[in-house]
């Protein structure tokens, strides 16, 4: 299952993980993603979203990205 968020799109990021030495080893960032239960065009489907985007369909139930989502479905 791949770690991305099924609305915005976002992934892993890349960069270093630096030590005390100063010896930097690579390592991912992960997206910090939930499931949660949108309405799109009028059906229930169960998305795996990213925390950015649980905080806008929170503030916009009613609101232009509630609206964004059924252009885009």
């Amino acid at each position: 299952m791949s770690m991305r968020c099924e609305l915005c799109g976002k992934g892993p990021q890349y960069g270093r993980a630096v030590s005390f030495s100063k010896k930097a080893t690579p390592r991912r960032f992960l997206p910090n993603l939930a499931y949660r239960k949108v309405t799109v065009n009028g059906k229930t489907q169960r998305l795996r979203v990213c925390a950015n985007c649980v905080r806008t369909l929170n503030k916009s139930a009613k609101g232009n990205f509630a609206k964004s989502l059924e252009k885009t479905a």
